[in-house]
């Protein structure tokens, strides 16, 4: 049995690290993969390995990453483990840039990718109150959260501009629907 890749995309903001914790705490099936990236561990937001980049660069050339890109000035990895738990028949829930999807197409089956969209004025107010970001910052995270996905990239949009529940079930039924 092989678990799901189980991509979740979508804008600065948007909610992908409170859905993926939100869905793995509701449902034991589904695992959520660590990513590495290149900041310092101590800066917040989501839980993650923090790297410099000769380790990020060591880590990538002993084949440490399924998949790894650059986004945003950082550089971020999926750690290879991620296929041990795949082969376990276990979903793993990863928080990819939409520029990773051709790539993690490749390289996964099933990939499922999730992309959650949100109003621009709930973006707008997620990104300043994280408190990561200037005013600028924020302004070029907006204009570019209607970026279209890759070609040849299929995705299932969710709507996160609600309350975090709604969007959890949505997402739970896509996943594991009822059979009657």
């Amino acid at each position: 049995m092989t678990g799901r890749f189980i991509a979740i995309v979508g804008a600065s903001g948007v909610g992908k690290d409170s859905v993926m914790a939100a869905l793995a705490a509701r449902d034991p099936r589904l695992g959520l993969v660590r990513r590495v990236i290149t900041r310092p561990a101590d800066a917040g937001g989501e839980d993650f390995d923090g790297v410099s980049d000769a380790e990020f660069d060591a880590m990538a050339a002993q084949g440490a990453f399924a998949l790894h890109w650059a986004a945003h000035g950082l550089r971020y990895g999926i750690p290879a483990t991620v296929g041990a738990d795949l082969a376990a028949g276990r979903d793993m829930l990863v928080n990819l840039s939409r520029s990773a999807l051709p790539a993690a197409q490749a390289r996964f089956d099933p990939c499922l990718i999730i992309n959650l969209s949100a109003d621009r004025e709930v973006l707008a107010q997620r990104l300043a109150g994280r408190g990561r970001e200037t005013a600028n910052d924020i302004a070029r995270r907006l204009d570019r959260a209607d970026h279209a996905l890759p070609a040849g990239v299929d995705a299932v949009t969710i709507d996160n501009s609600g309350k975090l529940d709604a969007t959890v079930g949505a997402i739970l039924r896509l996943l594991y629907p009822v059979k009657v």
